[in-house]
């Protein structure tokens, strides 16, 4: 097929702009990665712009050898793994029932499902709710208080909804009951919607910082994410840029919070790339049918 004059130029300019919008997306991650193997004079002179200055692996180093960190880690990674269980139970549950025309109340169900979407209780009543149940500074707070949200719950309906009906039929014809059909039949069948949603919940709960800030003051159970808001936000700047300008030094409160920003993300980078097909297929599902 010959490309026309006016297709050729549009071609030109998609690449372009898309180029232009991958280098935005990429430009952050490779100067926090080349800032974290940098010497913290060139990194506080400005002389690190893509690639490392005085390539030195001593805030890894640091990073890697702090109790706190790993204990931090070690609660973000509980956080992640519990809350992700939790919330696809609460979000299969949720849209499992709601896919059923016999459900009584159905749409009734599912409009006050949908209002959640766009108005909300708000801060306030959400903490001392969660305050009046005792989940102030816990553990379980922190994975009981965000266990459903309503969009995954309708994007997981829609997978739903797009099976035959016949097939919860001859489980049935079968012997088999609703949780037959639903963990023998309708799960693998809807692999890729679960992975989209799976994906959401553990990039939320990995990334969890302002209500982990707020409810938990245990130092002992903060997550990664609270303990680098700490280092950043709590850090001497007078001293770390006094001690930024030793030339001889190797490491500096800066390099060390770029190497915690890459220890904390590496874990995600990972990972996306084995679940990136059915990411996109679950999200075509619902787009189409949403």
């Amino acid at each position: 097929m010959i490309e026309s004059r006016g297709e050729k130029i549009f071609k030109i300019i998609n690449n372009f702009l898309l180029a232009l919008m991958a280098m935005a997306a990429l430009y952050p991650f490779l100067y926090v990665l080349s800032a974290s193997v940098s010497k913290p004079y060139n990194v506080i002179t400005g002389k690190v712009l893509l690639f490392p200055k005085g390539f030195t692996f001593d805030a890894y180093k640091e990073v890697l050898g702090n109790p706190d960190i790993w204990l931090a880690y070690g609660n973000t990674i509980f956080y992640t793994l519990a809350g992700t269980a939790v919330s696809m139970i609460f979000t299969i549950c949720g849209a499992y029932a709601l896919s059923k025309k016999r459900l009584r109340g159905r749409k009734f169900f599912t409009i006050l499902v949908t209002l959640t979407l766009w108005f909300d209780a708000g801060m306030i009543p959400f903490y001392l709710t969660l305050r009046d149940l005792g989940l102030i500074n816990t553990r379980t707070g922190i994975i009981i208080a965000f266990a459903c949200n309503a969009f995954k719950v309708i994007l997981l309906r829609t997978s739903f909804e797009g099976l035959p009906d016949e097939l919860e039929e001859s489980v049935k014809v079968d012997g088999g009951n609703d949780l037959h059909v639903l963990l023998r039949v309708y799960l693998p069948l809807v692999k890729p919607g679960l992975a989209t949603v799976g994906l959401f919940y553990a990039i939320e709960r990995w990334n969890g910082y302002f209500w982990s800030m707020i409810l938990l003051t245990d130092t002992n159970k903060i997550p990664l994410q609270v303990l680098l808001k700490k280092m950043i936000v709590e850090n001497d700047l007078q001293s770390e840029f006094t001690a930024a300008l030793d030339f001889s030094s190797t490491i500096s409160a800066e390099t060390v919070t770029f190497a915690t920003i890459i220890v904390s993300i590496l874990p995600i980078v990972l990972v996306y790339p084995y679940i990136q097909k059915f990411f996109i297929k679950g999200m075509l599902v619902g787009a189409v049918k949403g």
